[in-house]
């Protein structure tokens, strides 16, 4: 009886244990960076070994970078920024479906699309804190 006096009556969750408010596109674009990286190395390296540990690697990371991604937009983003850029919602679905590619590919091109992607996410959150 006392446990569900005192159970909790509202669950929350956060990006960490303490909603912070510090954001930064700088995280995914790292990650991103790692799986491009790996990708590189996986084509020039012919080990089987070397091989499966890359692209546990690339996964891990590629997940990472979506993880990031999504935090900006369901966290950072609000509708003021979604009113001046509306290209902002197409712009992290394009942007979380090409981490997803990364993730599933070995070639760097899918890598280094989804850079491309995150920098220009980059861009507007950057103006998005001059504002």
């Amino acid at each position: 009886m006392l446990s569900r006096l005192f159970a909790p009556k509202v669950k929350v969750s956060a990006h960490c244990d303490l909603p912070c408010g510090v954001y930064d596109p700088a995280q995914a674009r790292i990650e991103a960076e790692s799986v491009k990286a790996v990708q590189e190395k996986m084509a020039a390296n012919d080990d089987a070994h070397f091989q499966a540990r890359a692209v546990v690697i690339k996964e891990q990371r590629a997940e990472l970078a979506k993880h990031h991604v999504s935090v900006l937009w369901s966290d950072y983003f609000k509708p003021p920024h979604f009113e001046k850029y509306p290209e902002l919602h197409q712009l992290v679905n394009d942007t979380l479906k090409a981490l997803s590619a990364a993730k599933a590919s070995t070639d760097p091109k899918t890598g280094e699309k989804a850079l491309e992607l995150i920098a220009e996410i980059d861009r507007i959150f950057w103006e998005t804190k001059k504002a």
